[in-house]
């Protein structure tokens, strides 16, 4: 895995080996799509683990070290106690696990909102301490100041409208964003506003389809979609959602597997042989010579 590092004496930079491909850029990812249309959607998927983003590297244009890691890591209730700390770590691991995907780290709450000088303290040390290429921040219209001040001074934002987890206790719960003329019209709204701050993409988050889709007309950067269309210019999904790590996902998530499964299925198998004492067996023990 590309967690071992050589230092390229020509330039002093130490570069993660193996490395058969040049890892995305932002301008790479902005430029997928050209004059409103994005010919190969991107991909997206959460990762919070050098050997997750090993494994998943090879498939995706972008990996998100997404404040889900609360949720999916450490147990907590919603992503509102999500560190500064916490997604340092596991987005400097992440970094270290992939060579190919553009990554992009999530500000957590309390640690941008309040003015974008803050704003920019807390992207610069998510970027200095972790390696990676761009912070995502959630909010509309409210944000685009804090977009375009972390823009002009060279940190790339992703936006992320729609149903904005950080807002939970504001919103109220997790239901679908949209479904009124008023709070459509203030998500395409907001969406247009991020654009046009900077936003190099925007996340658009459980909101009905017809809105998701007038979004992706109306801004000249590329969608994300969860919970949103396929007409999206990409998609994204928290991997152990997808990979069937959970019992209960989201309505928009569709299940690839059943890891969760496999998993208990195995340790089952290894706690069985343990009790009968037919593991260690002699493949896995040393013998006098």
């Amino acid at each position: 895995m590309s967690t071992t590092f050589n230092l390229d004496t020509s330039t002093s930079r130490a570069n993660p080996t193996p490395a058969p491909m040049r890892r995305l850029t932002v301008p790479k990812i902005r430029q997928r799509k050209v004059d409103g249309v994005t010919e190969e959607p991107l991909v997206m998927l959460t990762a919070y683990t050098a050997r997750q983003a090993q494994l998943l590297d090879p498939h995706c244009d972008m990996l998100l070290v997404g404040d889900s890691l609360g949720q999916v890591i450490y147990g907590l209730p919603s992503t509102i106690p999500v560190t500064l700390e916490m997604m340092a770590n596991h987005a400097a691991a992440v970094v270290r696990g992939s060579y190919h995907s553009l990554v992009v780290v999530d500000l957590p709450f309390g640690s941008y909102e309040s003015s974008p000088e803050d704003a920019f303290d807390t992207a610069a040390h998510l970027m200095k301490e972790s390696g990676a290429a761009a912070v995502k921040l959630e909010g509309g219209e409210a944000m685009a100041e804090t977009v375009a001040f972390l823009t002009r001074r060279g940190i790339p934002v992703m936006g992320h409208v729609g149903l904005t987890p950080q807002a939970v206790n504001v919103l109220g719960g997790y239901a679908a964003r949209g479904r009124s003329d008023v709070e459509a019209d203030k998500i395409v709204g907001d969406a247009v506003a991020l654009c046009e701050a900077g936003a190099f993409a925007i996340v658009v988050e459980g909101v009905v389809e017809p809105i998701a889709i007038e979004v992706t007309k109306k801004v000249s950067c590329p969608t994300i979609g969860i919970g949103a269309s396929a007409q999206c210019d990409g998609q994204v999904l928290v991997s152990e959602d997808m990979l069937g790590m959970f019992e209960r996902v989201p309505r928009f998530v569709k299940r690839y597997d059943d890891i969760a499964g496999l998993i208990s299925r195995t340790a089952e198998t290894y706690a069985k042989e343990v009790r009968e004492r037919t593991f260690p067996g002699p493949d896995q023990t040393y013998q006098p010579r």
